[in-house]
């Protein structure tokens, strides 16, 4: 199966520029009830997925420097992301989609030239995965 059969569009994706502040990205966080939203740079490349603990790991190792006041004067590219998000190619394998949403809520998926086109959610994919098996225990 073709993986763009399961992509939501990045226009239907809330995601944040590498340049947003900490503010706009916990409010757009907050805002949307995500734990985590894809990072584009200004060339509309993924970068990386950021998470409520990247953020709230960044603000307590700024030994108070950062709080939620002031959180307007930092940039997300200054914080570090400790989950490695994996993004898969528009072409890759089924295969490869499931094995990274085994340990992904969702799987960002770029085009050749890495730019990010959307994402795939883990829900679609058990889906899938479940009609998948329904139609092998309705054969036997």
């Amino acid at each position: 199966m073709n993986i763009a059969f399961f992509l939501l569009p990045k226009v239907e994706v809330v995601t944040v520029s590498e340049q947003a502040t900490l503010r706009q990205t916990l409010e757009r966080m907050e805002y949307h009830r995500y734990t985590a939203v894809p990072i584009i740079n200004d060339t509309g490349e993924y970068v990386g997925t950021v998470t409520e603990g990247d953020l709230l790991w960044h603000m307590k190792n700024s030994e108070g420097r950062i709080t939620f006041e002031n959180a307007n004067k930092f940039l997300l590219k200054d914080v570090s992301l400790n989950k490695d998000i994996k993004p898969v190619s528009i072409d890759s394998k089924m295969e490869d989609l499931i094995n990274l949403a085994k340990v992904q809520n969702f799987v960002p998926v770029v085009d050749d030239r890495h730019r990010f086109i959307g994402i795939v959610r883990r829900s679609q994919i058990i889906e899938y995965c479940e009609q998948f098996v329904m139609r092998a225990m309705d054969a036997m």
